[in-house]
């Protein structure tokens, strides 16, 4: 049927272009060397994928107490549900584990308050977060106070010890490395100095090696007979060395803010503080939440290093269980095992990134 002015109607375009078969034509098939191309990936997938269901899910064992109940060729899950507990608490007393999980379920709560609109004083709720949960946290798992048992560091381990650490370095290196950022960036000469000195230093060392001197170099500085607890080092060398590469995240935000709002902000009256506050630092913090977010995914993994001062975290008490002569040949359990507890957590915090991301989008994206 022809339209009033004369043409013709437009026609639908073909079934083959559209839907699921459309998608395969143009993405998997468009050609005959593309064609040839997905075959081969899908066999080798299938090389891959068949083995890998048949080692982890049909042939694997996953109740029992010992190796005595892995009687299957696949894997044995039995040593993760075996030592499950020593893999998320460590040494810690197992009458006492209450005690970190109701701090790891204050956390979880605050969290999700803090995320809903609807809750009232949220500003008060995020000081309480980042003041006073620290301080409950350090009591509940220290003990010492209210009829708690006190338990001492070296026995904490595990997945609770290495999201202490990351937790820790994530909370403290932030405005540090905001302070530092702004003191790179700064007029005057000698803090200027101060800071490329600082940022260059633990920038060009590498974490093991921070990790081991704040062990062993740091009680030096101090009066004699003052006991340090080594815990408290690694977080020290965490929090320094984080820092020194979040300053650097937060310098390129402030370098990609244009001259213009700084002038605005002279326009306005406001002093620097105010307008680092108000106007300057709420757009560059925004800019870099993906490299802020890279970071502290580099820090949350990087904890495993604490092991060359004797911590245990989660990696190397998966490691301590497997070399138990109980356990001998179940080594690959226990990486995929650490390497599924790690991914989730990376994952979750590239998600969230990416929620906020979307969230603060002020047109800035492209």
């Amino acid at each position: 049927m022809i339209n009033k002015n004369g043409t013709l109607p437009d026609l639908p375009p073909p079934s083959t272009n559209i839907g699921v078969i459309g998608w395969l034509r143009n993405n998997l098939f468009p050609s005959p060397l593309n064609t040839l191309l997905t075959f081969f990936a899908i066999y080798i997938i299938y090389l891959v994928i068949v083995p890998t269901v048949d080692w982890a899910f049909l042939n694997s064992n996953w109740v029992g107490e010992s190796r005595d109940a892995c009687t299957g060729g696949g894997a044995c899950w039995v040593f993760i549900s075996a030592r499950f507990d020593l893999f998320m608490y460590g040494f810690y007393p197992e009458s006492e584990y209450w005690r970190i999980n109701l701090a790891f379920a204050i956390l979880v709560l605050l969290l999700v308050l803090l995320n809903i609109r609807q809750v009232p004083q949220r500003g008060w709720l995020a000081a309480f977060t980042l003041i006073c949960y620290p301080v409950i946290t350090f009591y509940l798992f220290s003990g010492g106070v209210f009829g708690l048992d006190p338990v001492d560091t070296s026995k904490w381990g595990g997945l609770s010890l290495t999201l202490i650490l990351s937790g820790v370095g994530i909370v403290a290196s932030l405005p540090l490395g905001v302070i530092l950022a702004l003191g790179r960036n700064s007029q005057m000469p000698i803090v200027k100095a101060a800071s490329i000195v600082f940022i260059e230093f633990w920038r060009g060392v590498p974490l093991i090696t921070v990790l081991f001197m704040s062990s062993v170099m740091l009680p030096l500085f101090l009066p004699e007979g003052t006991s340090f607890d080594k815990l408290l080092r690694a977080m020290i060398g965490i929090v320094l060395f984080e820092s020194a590469y979040m300053a650097e995240v937060v310098r390129g935000g402030l370098a990609a803010i244009p001259r213009g709002q700084y002038e605005a902000a002279k326009a306005l009256g406001l002093n620097y503080w105010k307008s680092m506050a108000l106007i300057i630092l709420p757009q560059a913090l925004k800019l870099v939440i993906p490299g802020i977010v890279n970071t502290f995914i580099a820090l949350f993994k990087d904890t495993t290093l604490v092991l060359i001062i004797g911590l245990f975290d989660l990696l190397t008490t998966i490691e301590a269980g497997f070399k138990d002569s109980h356990w001998l040949g179940y080594a690959l359990e226990g990486y995929v095992f650490a390497a599924l507890v790690y991914w989730i957590f990376c994952f979750s915090m590239s998600r969230y990134s990416q929620h906020l991301e979307r969230k603060l989008s002020t047109g800035h994206a492209r």
